[in-house]
């Protein structure tokens, strides 16, 4: 949803590294290797699906000591 503030500012989460192949995925977490706080762990297994309530769902081994924000989109 857009915000009607011209001022407003997102800031921008820039990846490094490239999409991996859907053909052929990385092991463990999908998204490791393009991710700051990835571990070994993350590359070798893949992180459950989880509700962390409010209508927000995270795959992520760290997703509790992280303590990150939903990022809006858009």
């Amino acid at each position: 949803v857009p915000v009607p503030d011209p001022d407003y500012e997102v800031e921008r989460i820039l990846l490094e590294g490239d999409v991996p192949s859907p053909v052929n995925p990385p092991s463990g977490c999908y998204f490791h290797p393009r991710c700051r706080y990835a571990k070994e762990i993350c590359k070798t297994e893949a992180p459950e699906y989880r509700d962390i309530g409010g209508e927000h769902f995270v795959a992520c081994h760290f997703a509790d000591e992280l303590k990150l924000q939903p990022v809006r989109a858009g």
